[in-house]
């Protein structure tokens, strides 16, 4: 006996939608993948976004410093990645958390103080067990575990978690930097042409002067 129409309708929606996960999965991949940061595209997207970063830190609090511009760069970075990996997560909620408190104004200098004073002796004690522990750790343990502190949200995590995260954000770093050093070779050379324009105006107003 032949099958009816109607089940014949749902495997093939059951197929189609089969093809489309895996696809989606794919793309996905494609994009946590270390070489997408080495991409033109990204790089530009990751440029136009810092560049309105930079903008509003500029309009809400005059000149940017060192410290506000280096912040923003992470988050429009970790902004970039769409939270996909553990440590783009990480630097948003810290951002998000930051955001909070300064709101809320809940961080006080008293609290910090009282608190200083109360886990002074118990960071001592950690920091010695955890010098310890570290040092009965073979080689390669103990380099993993400094590079997961050194990747946002891999403190904590097993090898193949930090390798993973680091490669990914070993090359997201090296895109901040391409990017950045391009927009700062732009603004420089902006910056000199309207220096040598109101040079320009300088002259041709005190030679009319003159005249």
């Amino acid at each position: 006996m032949s099958s009816s129409p109607v089940n014949s309708d749902r495997s093939s929606m059951r197929r189609r939608k089969k093809k489309k996960i895996q696809s989606h999965d794919l793309a996905e991949n494609n994009l946590n993948s270390p070489m997408e940061w080495k991409s033109d595209m990204r790089q530009q997207i990751y440029s136009s976004k810092l560049l309105q970063a930079l903008r509003k830190v500029r309009d809400g609090d005059g000149s940017p410093g060192q410290k506000r511009v280096h912040e923003a760069a992470d988050r429009v970075l970790a902004t970039t990645a769409k939270g996909r990996t553990r440590w783009s997560r990480e630097i948003l909620t810290n951002w998000l958390k930051l955001k909070f408190m300064k709101k809320n104004n809940i961080v006080k200098r008293q609290n910090k103080v009282i608190t200083a004073i109360s886990t002074r002796s118990q960071r001592k004690s950690k920091v010695k067990i955890f010098g310890l522990i570290s040092m009965s750790l073979p080689a390669f343990q103990r380099k993993v575990r400094v590079l997961g502190r050194l990747v946002p949200g891999c403190r904590k995590q097993p090898m193949p978690v930090v390798l993973e995260e680091a490669t990914d954000y070993i090359a997201a770093l090296e895109m901040q930097v391409r990017a950045m050093s391009a927009l700062a070779e732009l603004l420089s050379i902006s910056g000199s042409s309207s220096s040598t324009a109101a040079q320009g105006n300088q002259l041709g107003s005190s030679s009319s002067s003159r005249t």
